[in-house]
């Protein structure tokens, strides 16, 4: 999911009630990216159009993110999530959602013959440094954890141009042989409508440089 885990931080407290969140709008937009390339795996190996639709305010947010390949659509992604975020903490509730496993059940959200994984990430900020961890909880039998940390390259930035460095692990899916590995190594550049990113797996020995822009 390229938009990050579209964790919220705000400085108030988590406001979420039964109604209409208070300043509540409704957003909607979509990526244009080289390579689909997710926590140091290439989904697709092709160029992706990346819609997304939110609706939701400075705490809480619900919407729809998908990826879709330019070539036989076999990485072709549609997620549903739910954000919630009060001061430096965030959670995200993730239901990832491959359309190309159809015509299986879409409602089967078992380990062994589901076509979704639900994940659950929590965030902190901590201002010079960012962590994340997320866990599939349904829809992968192996219970894949990922964890990574980013921090933002100071000396790098200028008034119009932000530049990150990102570190990312995990196991199971997200790695050769199931075992714990650092998998992502990203250096971040972002400039107005623009992002790239120049991205090393050292678990599966490749890298990518991946560029988009948002419209």
């Amino acid at each position: 999911m390229h938009r990050f885990v579209r964790t919220l931080f705000v400085g108030a407290a988590l406001a979420v009630t039964l109604g209409v969140p208070a300043n509540a709008e409704v957003g909607l937009g979509t990526d244009v990216v080289s390579r689909y390339v997710w926590r140091g795996a290439d989904l697709g190996n092709a160029a992706a159009v990346q819609p997304w639709i939110s609706y939701g305010n400075d705490a809480f947010e619900v919407g729809a993110w998908s990826s879709w390949a330019i070539n036989d659509g076999g990485a072709n992604e549609n997620d549903l999530y739910v954000s919630f975020g009060a001061g430096p903490v965030g959670i995200t509730v993730t239901d990832y959602f491959n359309p190309a496993e159809a015509p299986a059940d879409f409602f089967d959200y078992s380990d062994d013959a589901g076509v979704h994984i639900i994940e659950v990430t929590g965030a902190l900020d901590l201002g010079a440094v960012s962590v994340l961890g997320a866990i599939n909880l349904l829809g992968d039998d192996e219970n894949s954890i990922w964890v990574e940390a980013s921090l933002p390259l100071e000396m790098l930035t200028s008034d119009d141009v932000e530049v990150g460095l990102t570190v990312g692990a995990g196991n199971g899916n997200y790695t050769t042989d199931t075992d714990p590995m650092v998998a992502s190594v990203s250096l971040d550049v972002a400039k107005d409508d623009w992002f790239g990113s120049y991205i090393l797996n050292p678990d599966a020995e490749i890298t990518f440089l991946v560029i988009g822009k948002s419209f």
